[in-house]
């Protein structure tokens, strides 16, 4: 359910803060959907604005059950699993946790058995398909696909119906399109960069799951209720399939009560699990095929006499140790996908959600400038509802 606490005003804000970006003849993004919720798995604010694609190729409207490619934000869910699957102390996790470099990805296993080792292990932070390895391993440990495995023992207990490796008919149906954003600011259409995966009509048994970067599906799956709601967002029914909220609420569902981590899981995983070890985006980065993502950081990180303070990895995502300007305490997780989706988790405040386009390169300012606005707006709703009660 939509809570009936949260300002009408900020709601009002947040709509038009979205719309804004998507409504011109030439929009600065095509189509979001936009999410916020709390830590009872009730919808704080949720909106879809613009459409599935530019015109001519497609202008049926964004809507809350849009089927996105969630890139890396694949990544927590196999967190999960993999705590499942086997204990994070299993010494054979160290063989399947190397630093592995990642390139253009296809959806192909040897997208990730080909690629070579690009430091020693445990000496520094690089961003590549050491989560496809923990996925293999739960796969090898447990004897199902991670498809069947993240179905059974994920996706079921909580409800969720719109996440997949292998996306069906229906989900291809609404699908958003692929953007690219050209050096000159302009958008327009382009071949979805996990293309294979949507072609794919073998499944799971005999296709590879991508536990770092091979999962499509919609917001509220991901991250909140209700992604049915198309019209009223006040008349939304709970659908109980929330992931970020699993994590706000300490490893348990708040709406189906399914217990998918224990609560000491749950603080491990939010722990800086690389203690004075930099992480790669506190120093300029540049990148190797600009079609894909820009120079990182895209925006400075706030200086810090310990550079190391600045953001830490927890398991399967960032934590941050500074306070955020948008309200967002230290301690917090986050990730995101190539295509510039956004999640986030502050247990501190109760409060998680998730920004969604399909835009190349990431790092897309765009979509970064509403993110923060949007994320600004919910915690100053938020202070609002709370001193309400005080």
């Amino acid at each position: 359910m939509v809570t009936p606490h949260f300002p009408a005003d900020i709601s009002a804000s947040l709509r038009q803060l979205l719309d804004s970006t998507t409504s011109s003849p030439t929009p600065s993004i095509p189509g979001l959907v936009y999410c916020a919720i709390d830590r009872n798995g009730d919808i704080l604010f949720n909106h879809a604005s613009g459409s599935r694609g530019l015109a001519p190729f497609n202008s049926e409207p964004m809507t809350l059950d849009t089927v996105f490619w969630m890139a890396s934000c694949t990544k927590m869910i196999t967190g999960i699993a993999s705590g499942f699957g086997y204990p994070f102390s299993h010494p054979k996790l160290f063989d399947y946790s190397l630093p592995i470099g990642y390139d253009e990805f296809s959806g192909n296993t040897s997208d990730i058995l080909g690629l070579p080792l690009i430091n020693q292990p445990g000496t520094k932070f690089d961003y590549g398909v050491n989560i496809d390895w923990a996925g293999v391993l739960v796969e090898r440990v447990t004897g199902l696909s991670l498809e069947e495995y993240f179905q059974k023992h994920i996706f079921e207990p909580l409800g969720i119906k719109d996440i997949s490796f292998f996306p069906g008919p229906d989900m291809k149906r609404r699908l958003a399109y692929m953007h690219r954003r050209d050096d000159k600011g302009s958008l327009g259409v382009t071949d979805h960069l996990y293309r294979f995966a949507l072609m794919d009509s073998k499944g799971p048994e005999e296709s590879f799951c991508s536990g770092g970067a091979g999962c499509f599906g919609t917001v509220g799956d991901y991250c909140s209720p209700s992604p049915s709601c198309l019209e009223n967002e006040r008349k939304c029914t709970d659908r109980s399939t929330e992931i970020v909220a699993v994590l706000l609420n300490n490893g348990t569902c708040p709406k189906t009560k399914a217990q998918i981590l224990k609560p000491e899981t749950v603080d491990e995983m939010f722990k800086d699990q690389l203690p004075g070890l930099p992480r790669y985006i506190n120093k300029p980065l540049l990148t190797a095929k600009p079609h894909l993502a820009k120079n990182a950081p895209v925006r400075p990180l706030p200086a810090h006499e310990d550079e190391s303070k600045t953001e830490g990895w927890g398991l399967t995502f960032a934590v941050n140790h500074d306070p955020k300007e948008s309200g967002r305490n230290p301690g917090s997780a986050s990730w995101e996908g190539i295509a510039n989706l956004f999640w986030w988790a502050d247990r501190k405040s109760g409060v998680g959600g998730m920004i969604a386009s399909q835009i190349l390169p990431y790092g897309d300012v765009a979509v970064l400038d509403v993110n923060d606005a949007a994320e600004k707006l919910v915690y100053t709703g938020l202070k609002r509802t709370e001193d309400m009660y005080k």
